[in-house]
This record gives C-alpha cells, structure tokens and sequence, in this order.
C-alpha cells in the first residue's frame, strides 16, 4: 500500500508539473505572439513659427506652453507582419508630406503603405507644416521657416519609425473602449448659448479607444488611445498639443517609463466646450487621461491572433465643375463675392500652378485604410472626418471598432450626408474650395470601408445599433 501510494502521489505531482508547465508555456506563447517597439522625438521648433489652425491668425507663435511631439508604436505579429502608427502634436498630414515619409519609409525599411499610419492630432497650437498655402500670405522669412520645420518633421519621422522597429521586443497587447464626454457637436449646439440650454444635441461618439502594450514583465511599454473632439481649447500663441498633449503628459507621468500615444477620432464637427483657458485644456486632459486609466486598470480583451492591414485610395469628385482661371481672378478681385482673405490666398496659389502648366483635378485620391490586429478592427480615413462617418462604421461592424480620422492626409472636411443637405461650415470645404464634395461621398468611402474591412477579415455585426 505505501509503495502504491508513494506511485500515486509521484504520479499526481507529475501531473501537477505538467500542468503547471504547460500554462507557463501558453502563457509564454501569449507573450510572443507579438513584439512591440515605441519611440518618440520631440519636435518644439527653435524660436517663433507660424502655428497650424484659425486662419484669423496674424502673427507667429509667441512661446511654448508645452513640448510637441512625434511618437511611433510599431507592431509585428508572430507571422513577421510588421505595421507602424505615427502619432504627432501637429494640425495636419497634407498629401505631400505623407507621401514624401511613406515613400522613403518603404524605401527605408519595406514598409508599404498599408503598413503605415500617419496620423495628427489636429491641435490648432501646434507649428505649421503645410508651407505650400501660405506662399502669397507671408514673408520670405516666415515662409522659409515653415519649409524647414516640415523638411525637419519628415526627416525626423522616418528617422522615428527606425527606432521603434529597432526597438522590438516580445509584448501582450490589449484592447478596449473607455468613455468621457466633454465633446459638443458644434453644429448642433451655439457655444454662446451653452450656459442657457438644458439639453446637448448629437450626434456624439464618447468613446475612448485604448491599446494597452505590455513588455514581459507586465510593465506598461505603450498606450495608444484616441478621442474624437477637435483641440481647439486653446487659441493664443504659445505653442501647445491642447487637451490631447495635456492627455499623454497625464499618462506619462500616471505609468513612468511608458509612452502615451493619442490619435485623433471622427471629430471634426465635435468641440470641447467650454473652452478658451488653459485650466479647462488642462481639465479635459485629465478627464480623457482618467478615462484611459480606468480602462487599463479593468480586465481588456488580450489581443491574439495575426495582423490584416489593407489601403486603398478612391476618387472622389466635387459638386461643381473646376474653376477656371478668370473666376478664380474674379474671386481674388471680389467680384464674386463671399470669399474672406484666406481663401482669396488659396485662388492665388491655383492661378500660379495653372501658369506653371498644372491643371486643377476633377477629383481627389482619398485615403481609406482597415487593419485587425488580433480580434480588433482599426479603421483610418483621412481628411478632417465627421462624427457620422464614426456612428456609421459601427452600426457595420460594431460598438468596439476603432475609428481614426485625420490619417495620412487631411485635405479638407470630409461631411456626411445629412450635414451635406444641411449646409454650412463644414458642408463647405473641400480642397476645391470653390464647391462642395460630391452627394455620393459618404456612400463611397463606407462601401470602401466595407471592401477592405473584408479583406483583412473584419465581420459585419448581426443586428443594427440603435443611433441615440
């Protein structure tokens, strides 16, 4: 009976090892289904710039409230499929220099464009990259300042990119969405009557979406988190990210040694209201800062699986035919009326390319981009997209899908429909700023949508979202 014993216990004890080692090995095999690197460069410009944002403005920035940044997380599933997601501190990615750091990132490090993710945050108290615009509007000086500073960015950001694939290393990823709700649709809601109103009007999209990236030792490596609210807090000349670089300054200071990583949702019809201070940039930093953090201390879905990454670009067209250069000579001189002076500026840039020989196009190549990294569905379109776009995807594919606007190129507000039929600000301004998109915008970027969200495997949900 003792030796038999001694046998079931030896027996019990070997089963017990094995168990014990086979859930350390599947916990390694979590582990190592993903590597990870991050990096980020700081990209303050030297002395006074132009600032990006409010075309009222009339003179450069006056000092810094903040360090800006440009911030690279790249990924690589255990297939070897490597992507890349540029974050910055900056207004805007116009096509010239998205395509120049695309361009030599695949050159560079093979990376093709469906790999890559350039996305701004749209602060309006960040410096200006886009030196093509203001040719006629400022001095040599000022302009040359501009150039270099984008010249600068581009280097910088494809210097960035190399870092953080030589920085890779074995990770977990996770994903959720959090909440906050200091975005107002600005359409829908006058800002001087906000203190009388009792009710919001929507359409609204509040939620926070949060990739938590962890190195092997449980510590917070990266976080990658989104909101869709334009940073338009602030409106002075101290240059700044707004709430959203208040958001990873919170983050960072919340998990020392990680790197926070904010992109910018579907927000161009969305405002933080109130605004216009500095404690309130500050507050809504830490509201979003504190909705991410709620996030990564809750159970988030671990992210298994392969990465899916999909681009393409669709030809949208515009309402009206191009103008020709007499109208746009009539629109300089006022003899066609409604055009304030920064849009008369915009004529005289079109007049010289068309004396160069350049023609103006009837359509323009928009950017659509799908990836699923793991269970997680990421969309990223570009130009200044509105909330709508954001409500749309999800009664498709769901409540938990990632939507990024502003990516790889913001040339203009991309309207939905409605706001289409409705009119105004953001119906109204198209690269060809002479007429509105196409009736069939929305239509054709979703069905794109859609394609590529196929592609890489992205399911359609069963039942439609109930719109609030």
């Amino acid at each position: 009976m003792k030796i038999i014993f001694q046998r079931s216990c030896n027996l019990i004890f070997l089963g017990l090892t094995v168990l014990l080692f086979s859930h350390q090995l599947h916990a390694q095999q979590k582990i190592s289904s993903w590597k990870a690197g991050v990096d980020k460069v700081e990209i303050t410009p030297e002395g006074s710039i132009w600032m990006g944002g409010y075309a009222a403005r009339k003179k450069p920035s006056e000092g810094v409230r903040h360090s800006v940044w440009a911030k690279a997380l790249a990924i690589e599933d255990s297939n070897s499929k490597l992507a890349v997601i540029v974050t910055t501190d900056l207004l805007a990615f116009r096509k010239f220099l998205s395509d120049n750091i695309r361009d030599q990132l695949k050159e560079k490090y093979g990376l093709s464009w469906d790999q890559i993710i350039l996305n701004s945050s749209h602060t309006h108290t960040g410096p200006e990259t886009d030196y093509p615009r203001y040719e006629f509007q400022l001095s040599k000086e000022e302009y040359n300042k501009i150039k270099q500073f984008s010249f600068r960015v581009e280097r910088e950001i494809v210097e960035l990119v190399g870092n953080a694939i030589k920085a890779l290393e074995p990770v977990t990823l996770s994903s959720d969405n959090g909440v906050t709700r200091f975005q107002v649709n600005r359409r829908n809601n006058k800002e001087a009557q906000l203190n009388a109103q009792t009710e919001l009007k929507g359409p609204n999209d509040y939620a926070v979406p949060v990739i938590k990236v962890e190195d092997q030792k449980g510590n917070i490596k990266a976080i990658l988190f989104g909101y869709a609210c334009h940073p338009t807090v602030l409106s002075d000349y101290q240059l700044s990210g707004d709430y959203a670089g208040f958001a990873q300054i919170e983050l960072e200071k919340l998990y020392p040694g990680s790197t926070a990583l904010f992109f910018q949702g579907a927000g161009a019809d969305q405002n933080p209201l109130p605004r216009r201070s500095v404690p309130l940039a500050q507050q809504y930093g830490k509201e979003l800062a504190a909705a991410v953090e709620r996030v990564i201390n809750e159970d988030m879905n671990v992210l298994e699986g392969t990465l899916s990454t999909a681009y393409s670009e669709i030809d949208l067209t515009f309402a009206k035919d191009v103008p020709t250069k007499s109208e746009l000579e009539d629109i300089i001189s006022g003899v066609i009326p409604g055009y304030p002076d920064y849009l008369k500026e915009y004529a005289k840039i079109w007049i010289a390319r068309l004396d160069k020989g350049e023609k103006i196009k009837d359509s323009y190549p928009y950017p659509v981009q799908a990836w699923k990294i793991g269970d997680q569905p990421l969309f990223a379109l570009g130009g200044e997209l509105l909330v709508g776009y954001s409500l749309e995807l999800k009664k498709i594919f769901g409540p938990d899908i990632f939507v990024m606007g502003y990516s790889n190129d913001v040339m203009g507000y991309i309207p939905t429909k409605v706001v289409l039929a409705e009119g105004g600000y953001e119906a109204n301004r198209s690269p060809l700023f002479t007429t509105q998109w196409a009736a069939s915008i929305e239509d054709n970027i979703l069905s794109e949508a859609v394609k590529l969200a196929e592609s890489v495997g992205i399911k359609t949900v069963e039942y439609p979202l109930i719109a609030p």
